[in-house]
């Protein structure tokens, strides 16, 4: 059997690209910046554009210690985790159990907010794919303490090393916080080697001024 492929953060990004998950120009965000680029996890939504972005979790997460459990938050979460615990049985040969959380609870059925493999006791990793104020993640860990679990760490698709209110990223805060890890499979220099490497030199330098004003 011919192993797979590292994941390429540059051959995402084109794929990203392709599927207008990663859009370059003007954009307003929550926060009222006005950001050179914008990135919409939920327009990864086809077979070959989830299996590479699981297939980069899986290649992470067999690099990192105490992998016991992943998990998906509702709702983005939860087909990363589902996919991202096939690739890492199907590339790495490693089967990890996988859960997610509802954002009601059910008072029939399995009951609760969580679902899937149990996280008591278990060091679990977090799979999302942005963290833009750090509000989610937080509730997520929250949920997770209550149930019992050990937080071992915390997987993005794409970290936009830009800082918040109080001079951190929002990694940095979760990561202060949390005192836990928080890994990115592609981070904003990654976008601007990119464009580089493309000769994008108009997109490149409106994110190098963006860099400068609100980068970490």
């Amino acid at each position: 059997m011919t192993s797979p492929a590292q994941f390429n953060p540059q051959a995402f990004i084109e794929l990203a690209l392709s599927r207008g998950v990663l859009k370059f120009g003007e954009f307003t965000l929550k926060s009222g910046r006005v950001s050179p680029y914008f990135f919409n996890a939920g327009l990864l939504n086809d077979g070959e554009a989830l299996s590479l972005l699981a297939s980069g979790y899986a290649d992470t997460l067999i690099k990192c210690e105490n992998v016991e459990v992943v998990f998906g938050p509702a709702y983005k979460g939860i087909p990363f985790v589902a996919a991202t615990a096939v690739a890492l049985s199907q590339n790495h040969g490693v089967s990890v159990p996988w859960g997610f959380n509802r954002k009601e609870a059910k008072d029939h059925g399995e009951g609760g907010v969580l679902v899937g493999a149990s996280v008591e006791g278990k060091k679990v990793w977090i799979i999302d794919d942005v963290i833009t104020a750090g509000t989610a993640i937080r509730e997520v860990v929250s949920i997770l303490k209550k149930a019992g679990a050990e937080i071992a760490g915390v997987l993005v698709a794409l970290d936009r090393q830009e800082k918040g209110q109080g001079g951190l990223s929002a990694i940095q805060e979760v990561q202060k916080e949390l005192n836990i890890p928080v890994h990115a499979l592609v981070t904003m220099k990654d976008l601007m080697n990119f464009l580089e490497a493309k000769g994008e030199t108009g997109a490149l330098a409106k994110m190098e001024e963006y860099r400068i004003q609100y980068g970490i």
